[in-house]
Protein backbone atom coordinates (compact mmCIF):
# COMPACT_ATOMS: atom_id res chain seq x y z
CA UNK A 1 0.00 0.00 0.00
CA UNK A 2 1.29 3.69 -0.80
CA UNK A 3 2.39 5.29 1.72
CA UNK A 4 0.22 9.12 2.26
CA UNK A 5 2.85 11.29 0.63
CA UNK A 6 3.38 9.21 -2.28
CA UNK A 7 -0.15 9.35 -2.63
CA UNK A 8 -0.34 13.15 -2.97
CA UNK A 9 2.58 13.49 -5.07
CA UNK A 10 0.78 11.22 -7.35
CA UNK A 11 -2.49 13.27 -7.45
CA UNK A 12 -0.31 16.44 -7.83
CA UNK A 13 1.53 14.98 -10.28
CA UNK A 14 -1.82 14.72 -12.47
CA UNK A 15 -3.11 17.20 -11.79
CA UNK A 16 -0.10 19.25 -13.31
CA UNK A 17 -0.11 16.76 -15.88
CA UNK A 18 -3.62 18.35 -16.73
CA UNK A 19 -2.50 21.69 -17.24
CA UNK A 20 -2.43 23.33 -20.37
CA UNK A 21 1.07 22.90 -22.53
CA UNK A 22 1.35 27.05 -22.58
CA UNK A 23 1.66 26.71 -18.50
CA UNK A 24 4.19 24.41 -18.39
CA UNK A 25 6.47 26.99 -16.93
CA UNK A 26 3.89 27.58 -13.93
CA UNK A 27 4.39 24.00 -13.13
CA UNK A 28 6.96 23.96 -10.41
CA UNK A 29 4.44 26.77 -8.41
CA UNK A 30 1.31 24.63 -8.92
CA UNK A 31 2.78 21.53 -7.68
CA UNK A 32 4.10 23.43 -4.13
CA UNK A 33 0.49 25.11 -3.88
CA UNK A 34 -1.38 22.21 -5.09
CA UNK A 35 0.33 19.88 -2.52
CA UNK A 36 0.25 22.40 0.25
CA UNK A 37 -3.64 23.28 -0.40
CA UNK A 38 -4.88 19.21 -0.40
CA UNK A 39 -2.40 18.67 2.40
CA UNK A 40 -4.61 21.25 4.46
CA UNK A 41 -7.79 19.97 3.26
CA UNK A 42 -7.23 16.55 4.36
CA UNK A 43 -5.63 18.06 7.65
CA UNK A 44 -8.84 19.27 8.42
CA UNK A 45 -10.92 16.24 8.16
CA UNK A 46 -11.59 14.16 10.34
CA UNK A 47 -9.88 11.06 9.21
CA UNK A 48 -8.57 7.91 10.60
CA UNK A 49 -5.64 5.68 9.05
CA UNK A 50 -6.33 2.03 7.76
CA UNK A 51 -4.89 1.08 10.83
CA UNK A 52 -6.79 2.56 13.34
CA UNK A 53 -9.79 1.30 11.03
CA UNK A 54 -8.77 -2.17 11.69
CA UNK A 55 -8.27 -1.96 14.83
CA UNK A 56 -12.20 -0.73 15.56
CA UNK A 57 -13.68 -3.48 12.75
CA UNK A 58 -11.68 -6.05 14.79
CA UNK A 59 -12.83 -4.32 18.62
CA UNK A 60 -16.42 -4.01 17.38
CA UNK A 61 -16.46 -7.90 16.08
CA UNK A 62 -14.97 -9.41 19.63
CA UNK A 63 -17.95 -7.25 21.07
CA UNK A 64 -19.98 -8.48 19.10
CA UNK A 65 -19.32 -12.20 19.68
CA UNK A 66 -19.32 -11.00 23.55
CA UNK A 67 -23.02 -9.70 23.11
CA UNK A 68 -24.08 -13.05 20.91
CA UNK A 69 -22.74 -14.97 23.71
CA UNK A 70 -24.30 -13.08 26.70
CA UNK A 71 -27.22 -12.70 24.90
CA UNK A 72 -27.77 -16.64 24.43
CA UNK A 73 -26.78 -17.24 28.13
CA UNK A 74 -29.26 -15.00 29.23
CA UNK A 75 -32.05 -16.35 26.63
CA UNK A 76 -31.01 -20.15 28.31
CA UNK A 77 -31.62 -18.52 32.03
CA UNK A 78 -34.45 -17.22 31.04
CA UNK A 79 -35.86 -20.64 29.25
CA UNK A 80 -34.78 -22.48 32.08
CA UNK A 81 -37.10 -20.68 34.67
Amino acid sequence: MKKRGMLLDELVDKLGQALPPGAASLKADFDKNAKATIQSALGKMDLVTREEFDIQVALLERTREKLDRLEKLLEEQTDAR
